[in-house]
């Protein structure tokens, strides 16, 4: 998912007299506890306690409640369909986290990265600082980075972690200050190429009492693939799985026995519904994707794993290499939804205990609308809102029903072909690069067009919020030379090699360029490439083309290497601008822009 560093040109019991307990290493151990050891029995302190961790991820920035698919949560019903439950916005999770912890002395709050990024305008405007002051008010106490944390660069990341205001744009609010985060971000597996140093803390110890907790951050290794190379310039990122294990055993040494890897990558669960029961038929039967090895490989000192990136919602028992029940769960994304999860400490091993019949117990619950608003941060969404809107609420176009982008299962999006004839018509004079065709990756669309009015602009009209969430990273466009074979080498990485291979990224190609996609093939096969043409004409592997991208994809970002290769660079205008300004033209409040069909990739299935 593209990003740019030049944005703003923007958290049981036991009942028996007798338990086994699962040491740190994942042995069951069997234990006597004494009469009136038991949570909640005898006089003096329980043996156990119950620690309620609530945990999210990938929120976005997405402040106000979101728009078109990525506002609403898909729920399975007994009969086995499905339902679309609105959800989602700041003043909602707020309300849910509160009401939750509520009759919970012991209760944390953690999650798995992207918290900024990627955002709205009402956030993206100001480098995301009002997520940072809401992420405070709503009581997070530590999360991972992510990969879109790096969207502005370290130096940025760090400010948000510690304060102080923006190098070029000051701080948002006249005479204001900007005091940093006060939960912990962290990036145990980001290290600075030079000093060998972690970018941020590797782990944060959550005490309450005698109750110790310890976490553990890591975003994907593959953060590099899909972040401007200027994003992550002069850090390293080192192997999940690694960097869990070797800081699980640096809390072991400091007495810490119970740990939670917060890891910003994820899963695949067989169905799209919040409460899909990923462990159907087995364990963890009903997962696939990165974090199924990751969770298999990790020590078995780690008690839970919160993970994200993909942005699913589940909550599995993926058991450990000692065979122990171990979760693994993901909330969805956008603050949609949330996982409860219930972790008994043992106070005399100082680990969660993990038995068979003791596992923690995670619940994904939707972050519904159908509740009150937290009123600080409405007044939060207010304040910032008074700011943005003489940005936010000019028209920018008009569209005669929704146009799905993000929120399309389809290999070509509605939104995508629009973004992309955008990015064609601005770059195709020969004064502005002379493009012939323009491409654009999946990733770098963030939302849908919603028809529905998100406030007093009315229906249909498209504000410069709403086209900002779209394009929120302003990446710059090139215009490069390809050759056909270059090109064509372009469309078969979509679906091969060690980033695309598993989880194909279908480029969005703007009208002209047409090919058929074989799904019934394997790898770069998938992409007939007799059928490649341009304008009717086969694309000739010898011939050189003016292709048009973003600085993103320019860099061989998304697994796409070959697109390093281009020659003959003209910097254009950016993503963003070319999106409003061909919205601005091809639509009106009497001829407003309609659906595309997206016909320009011939699928077989």
């Amino acid at each position: 998912m593209s990003a740019t560093p030049q944005r703003h040109r923007r958290a049981r019991r036991l009942t028996s007299a007798a338990l086994a307990l699962t040491a740190g290493a994942g042995a069951m151990v069997a234990a006597a506890l004494p009469a009136g050891a038991a949570s909640g029995g005898g006089a003096g302190p329980s043996r156990t306690v119950d620690v309620q961790m609530l945990s999210f991820n990938d929120f976005h920035g997405t402040l106000e409640p979101p728009q078109g698919s990525s506002g609403s949560v898909s729920e399975r019903q007994a009969d086995g369909t499905t339902k679309a439950i609105p959800a989602g916005g700041v003043e909602y999770l707020a309300s849910s986290l509160r009401e939750a912890r509520k009759g919970h002395e012991y209760s944390v709050t953690a999650a798995a990265g992207d918290m900024i990024g990627a955002s709205p305008l009402l956030s993206g405007l100001f480098h995301d600082e009002p997520t940072v002051e809401a992420m405070n008010k709503l009581g997070l106490n530590v999360t991972s980075v992510g990969n879109h944390e790096f969207d502005e660069g370290k130096t940025e990341l760090r400010r948000m972690q510690y304060g102080g205001c923006h190098p070029v744009d000051g701080c948002a609010e006249m005479g204001g200050s900007y005091n940093g985060a006060e939960f912990q971000y962290l990036a145990a597996n980001v290290t600075d190429e030079k000093t060998k140093r972690p970018l941020m803390s590797p782990t944060f110890i959550w005490k309450k009492g005698d109750v110790k907790i310890g976490f553990i951050g890591v975003t994907l290794e593959g953060t590099p693939d899909v972040v401007t190379a200027e994003g992550v310039k002069g850090l390293k990122f080192g192997d999940e799985v690694e960097t869990i294990n070797k800081y699980a055993d640096e809390l072991n040494k400091q007495g810490v026995k119970s740990i939670v890897a917060l890891i910003h990558e994820g899963g695949l669960p067989a169905s799209g519904a919040y409460n899909y029961d990923c462990n159907t038929p087995g364990a963890g039967a009903g997962i696939s994707g990165a974090i199924v090895d990751i969770a298999k490989n990790v020590d078995p000192k780690v008690d839970a794993l919160v993970t994200g990136h993909t942005h699913q919602a589940y909550a599995c028992n993926i058991p450990d290499p000692a065979g122990n029940p171990r979760m693994v769960t993901s909330a969805a994304s956008y603050g949609r939804v949330f996982t409860d999860t219930t972790l008994t400490y043992d106070r005399q091993t100082k680990d969660i205990v993990r038995t068979a019949l003791s596992a923690p117990k995670p619940v994904n619950k939707i972050v519904s609308r159908d509740q009150p608003k937290a009123a600080d941060m409405t007044e939060l969404i207010q304040r910032w809102n008074a700011l943005a809107a003489p940005i936010a609420n000019r028209p920018q176009g008009f569209i005669a029903a929704d146009i799905p982008g993000r929120g399309s299962d389809k290999f070509e999006k509605p939104l995508g072909d629009v973004i992309a004839d955008a990015q064609l018509e601005a770059l195709a004079p020969a004064d502005k690069g002379g493009a012939q065709l323009a491409i654009m990756n999946p990733g770098g669309i963030r939302a849908d067009l919603a028809y529905k009015a998100a406030g007093a602009e009315g229906d249909g009209v498209v504000t410069y919020a709403e086209s900002y969430t779209v394009q929120p990273f302003t990446n710059m466009m090139n215009v490069v030379d390809l050759t056909g074979a270059q090109l064509v080498t372009a469309l078969q990485q979509q679906v091969s090699g060690p980033v695309n291979g598993p989880n194909p990224k279908i480029l969005q190609i703007s009208k002209g360029l047409t090919y058929t996609l074989d799904t019934t093939k394997a790898g770069a096969d998938r992409i007939v490439v007799d059928s490649v043409k341009l304008n009717g004409v086969a694309i000739d592997p010898a011939k050189t083309y003016r292709v048009a991208m973003n600085e993103f994809l320019a860099g061989g970002g998304d697994g796409f290497t070959v697109l390093k290769e281009h020659k003959n660079k003209l910097v254009g205008a950016s993503d963003l601008d070319c999106f409003n300004a061909y919205l601005a033209k091809h639509s009106s409040q009497d001829a407003p822009l309609a659906p595309p069909v997206a016909d320009r990739i011939t699928v077989v299935q």
